[in-house]
């Protein structure tokens, strides 16, 4: 049988969705005119991001969790205040949730990581990113790969703190 597509696995996980981001930009990869807005200092449009709010609420209302770490250091680039100060405060409004392990100050406990999103613990999919960050694909790895993984994420978790305590000291 055929390891499924990342997309397959989120619209099929049962319990969480965790995922660790790691680059500082991603204006390649979605969302371009809505970041060439924030560069011009436009207001964010209503609309904003609403696809994604409605997936994270089908997953949210049901007690699912979606959850995300993002390793990242100050001063934070252009495309980081976009998604933190556009992105995650309209996701959470859809029930996700965001950590940050800031390594300003301090060495990365996962220095060299890619991008992954881990499914339930069982699954995890890491995303391949090009060098100015455009979105390349997903390699679905199998779940022998799993506890490798699950060690990733509580590493990140251990060392993250929640968005809203940090962007409250560092919000731009």
């Amino acid at each position: 049988m055929a390891p499924k597509t990342l997309s397959e696995l989120f619209d099929t996980f049962e319990r969480e969705a965790f995922r660790l981001e790691t680059l500082d930009d991603y204006s390649r990869s979605g969302n371009v005119d809505a970041y060439q807005a924030f560069l011009a200092g436009e207001n964010q449009p209503a609309d904003y991001n609403d696809a994604w709010v409605s997936e994270l609420r089908s997953h949210t209302s049901k007690g699912k969790r979606v959850y995300r770490v993002h390793i990242l250091s100050r001063p934070l680039t252009s495309y980081l205040r976009f998604e933190l100060g556009w992105g995650y405060q309209k996701n959470a409004t859809g029930g996700e949730e965001f950590f940050i392990l800031d390594t300003t100050d301090r060495p990365n406990p996962l220095e060299g990581l890619p991008d992954f999103w881990l499914m339930d613990g069982l699954t995890p999919g890491v995303l391949n990113y090009s060098e100015d960050g455009g979105f390349l694909g997903a390699d679905v790895l199998p779940p022998a790969r799993a506890e490798e993984f699950r060690a990733y994420r509580d590493t990140a978790m251990a060392h993250a703190e929640p968005f809203s305590e940090w962007w409250a000291k560092y919000g731009e």
